[in-house]
């Protein structure tokens, strides 16, 4: 069975996979444009890729490559890891993530919460490097490697849910913003409203070079996720780490939404395509995951100079 033909909407129900509300962003979208944010973490484990997590064990338990007993290993900055850790927990699978050493505290403590074994990659080497190290360990101990860089699953998890989702609660969609990761949001998403509105502007957010935003790359570093296709975007914003954080903190202040860095990279970007459309338009993003596992960081005491120094995992 391949992903095309695997109904992943319903097995994504049957792993508690929820259908999120999209609210509105009346206090930040500019004069004439709406701008709708979905919020993320209320899936189970508290973000997106609780979605892309049971895509990927729904495929691979599909077509035979998880069987019972076999141990996974999967790089993530956190969330991801965090997703498969709680999948692993009540389908018996035994698993390693390797994380940048540089996660935050509650990121690890839910990956412990869970049983998951945890091996740590350099700091300075980023998600790249956290693959890397994923990618040896699955080769020298013959583990499986669901590597949602690579997965379609990855893509189709969005194209089937999360894209749908959107579709039935608006009538119209302009442009759609979303944070550059695996690539598989904004792909995914991405087909799905063009089925409807095939003028849909889609737009990536990334951060600069030498700035680091939780879950986030930049196409500078030199690595294109397999599954994202450059082409199928129509632009790329830049968003510095100060520019998110101070957007996260008028998310909380001004919408009452507890939302992550990613979420603040995402709104921030959301606004400026927002403020190049004719009235009347409505841009849609993506709040990937929820503050309370970045706490640690200290984010929410930084002013906007120091935080534009701040590398943040």
């Amino acid at each position: 069975m391949t992903t095309s033909t695997l109904d992943l909407a319903a097995s994504l129900r049957r792993w508690g996979i929820v259908r999120t509300p999209l609210v509105r962003l009346r206090r930040i979208e500019p004069p004439g444009v709406a701008i709708y944010a979905k919020c993320e973490w209320c899936q189970p484990t508290g973000s997106v890729k609780d979605r892309v997590a049971a895509a990927m064990v729904a495929r691979a338990t599909a077509e035979g490559i998880l069987r019972p007993g076999v141990r996974l290993v999967e790089a993530s900055s956190g969330n991801t890891g965090i997703a498969l850790a709680r999948l692993a927990a009540v389908t018996g699978h035994p698993l390693t993530v390797v994380v940048p050493e540089n996660v935050t505290e509650e990121r690890i403590r839910l990956l412990e919460a869970f049983g998951a074994d945890i091996v740590l990659s350099p700091p300075d080497e980023g998600s790249n490097g956290a693959v890397r190290m994923a990618e040896r360990i699955a080769s020298e101990h013959g583990w499986v490697m669901l590597h949602q860089y690579e997965n379609p699953a990855n893509v189709a998890a969005h194209e089937q849910t999360t894209g749908p989702e959107i579709v039935d609660e608006l009538d119209q969609v302009d442009a759609f913003v979303a944070c550059l990761g695996t690539g598989g949001t904004l792909m995914g998403v991405g087909r799905a409203l063009r089925r409807v509105w095939p003028e849909v502007r889609v737009v990536a957010a990334e951060p600069p070079v030498g700035e680091t935003i939780a879950g986030l790359r930049t196409l500078a570093d030199g690595y294109v996720p397999p599954i994202f296709d450059p082409d199928a975007i129509d632009g790329r914003l830049l968003v510095r780490l100060g520019d998110a954080l101070a957007t996260l903190r008028r998310l909380v202040a001004t919408e009452g939404l507890a939302a992550g860095p990613s979420s603040g990279a995402a709104v921030h970007a959301a606004v400026r395509v927002a403020r190049r459309l004719d009235a009347g338009s409505v841009v849609v993003t993506i709040l990937p995951d929820g503050l309370e596992r970045y706490l640690s960081a200290g984010i929410l005491d930084l002013d906007d100079e120091r935080a534009g120094g701040l590398t943040l995992w």
